[in-house]
């Protein structure tokens, strides 16, 4: 088939480089001119794991192709795959600028039938703004070309989206009419071979299931914090509860980890515009008010114990900071627990020696003019003098260091775990002060 991307981000990147690797012949439009260059030179803008070696394996195989122009992009594409991202607006909303603006686009230049598949995580309804756009391009040029509409949110994990996007759990079509929900079957046959994994609904429940997952994703996060936390004063061991909890095949053992709260490009404005969406309506949902309340305390987690163990003025203080993406696989620093912990440690005056895998670029462009803050390249080169270690990201480094060494390096033997990375009974023998998570020796 052939395929055209609107938008080269994370979801519209790894979604065209899958595609083109199952034999499609993809376009990728994208109006940022610096990032078709880049793309078009072999260089992907964004860490993904596996991505740049598909994408350059395909653009090198000439199914995988890079350009600025709309007119070309829409006459190349009979599936026209929006997937542009929709940042949240101050009152909490869905920023769609960039969606309407594609199908506006597509509306201006298509001479014969499309298929619009709305990829990007959007507010309910919005693919029949989308065929309101288009339908209004159309009038304006009096073409009475058909076209299709057709909700395909995305369900991609980073740090494993490649992986997610070939071995999907489920591909959620909402569509109305059988034209279009015979091209989605036809598009995704390929990775639809062992089992039919297409759930096909109305546009909107379409739209409403990718928000009820991230709320639900979210939700666990946040009760499980609220455990720990309770844990702590009770002295309970979080990780033996998550195990009692997770066994109960109801429950499952999937995103039942206490740790620093979330963060990243979905949860958090996914929350805040399900949240916009059902003030609309003269709702308000308590559960989801409560989840995103406990997860803007529990970044502050951390911060409260250093606070607790090294008072309220941290000058002079350094402390060596172990992970700054919001989680393992991704450089994606966007509303990340280590900033927070890093704005907190910097307005009380301490400063922070910072390494991750794969941010550090993204941390060169958040904190390259801070003073307080240094970027470098190892675990080992954050601790030496460092009064403490915080460990906020649980990259699979991170899991095993040579302890003997770290107490070496560090000023004092003080470790705050916001991952709960190792056992605290072996930690406090090993002479560690160990702060974390609802964890209890």
């Amino acid at each position: 088939m052939k395929i055209t991307i609107i938008g080269t981000g994370y979801v519209g990147l790894v979604s065209g480089a899958c595609f083109a690797d199952l034999g499609n012949d993809v376009l990728c439009l994208d109006l940022d001119a610096e990032r078709i260059a880049a793309l078009n030179a072999g260089r992907v803008p964004l860490y993904e794991q596996g991505l740049e070696a598909l994408v350059r394996h395909n653009a090198t195989a000439g199914r995988l192709r890079f350009t600025t122009d709309v007119a070309a992009s829409v006459a190349h594409g009979q599936v026209q795959m929006i997937a542009v991202g929709t940042p949240a607006n101050r009152d909490g909303s869905a920023d769609l600028q960039c969606v309407i603006a594609a199908a506006r686009g597509i509306g201006r230049h298509m001479a014969d039938y499309r298929l619009v598949v709305n990829k990007s995580t959007v507010p309910v309804g919005t693919a029949e703004r989308v065929r309101a756009v288009i339908a209004e391009q159309l009038a304006q040029r009096g073409c009475r070309t058909d076209y299709g509409v057709v909700s395909n949110p995305e369900f991609l994990k980073e740090g494993a989206a490649v992986t997610d996007f070939m071995r999907p759990d489920r591909i959620v079509v909402g569509a109305g009419d059988e034209r279009a929900i015979q091209m989605m079957r036809q598009l995704y046959a390929p990775i639809l071979r062992n089992h039919d994994r297409m759930l096909v609904m109305d546009p909107r429940s379409a739209e409403l299931t990718k928000y009820a997952a991230n709320a639900m994703l979210a939700t666990r996060i946040s009760f499980m914090n609220e455990l720990a936390n309770l844990a702590e004063k009770l002295g309970a061991d979080i990780e033996a509860v998550r195990q009692g909890l997770g066994s109960d095949q109801r429950i499952g053992y999937h995103f039942l980890y206490a740790g620093a709260g979330y963060g990243g490009s979905c949860l958090p404005k996914d929350i805040q515009a399900l949240q916009y969406t059902a003030g609309e309506y003269g709702m308000q949902l308590g559960i989801i008010d409560a989840v995103e309340q406990v997860n803007r305390t529990q970044k502050q987690r951390i911060l409260d114990k250093v606070r607790a163990r090294f008072g309220e003025q941290l000058a002079e203080r350094t402390f060596a900071l172990w992970g700054l993406a919001f989680k393992p696989g991704t450089d994606d620093m966007r509303e990340a627990p280590s900033r927070v912990v890093i704005d907190g440690l910097l307005a009380r005056g301490a400063r922070v020696v910072a390494y991750d895998p794969a941010a550090i670029e993204q941390a060169r462009h958040i904190y390259g003019g801070e003073d307080g803050v240094r970027l470098v390249a190892s675990t080992t080169a954050t601790l030496d003098g460092a009064d403490a270690l915080i460990i906020v990201t649980e990259w699979k480094e991170f899991r095993s260091p040579d302890f003997d060494d770290m107490k070496r390096r560090l000023q004092s033997p003080v470790i705050f775990d916001g991952r709960n990375l190792y056992d605290p009974a072996w930690m406090r023998r090993a002479g560690f002060e160990y702060f974390a998570v609802g964890r209890s020796d």
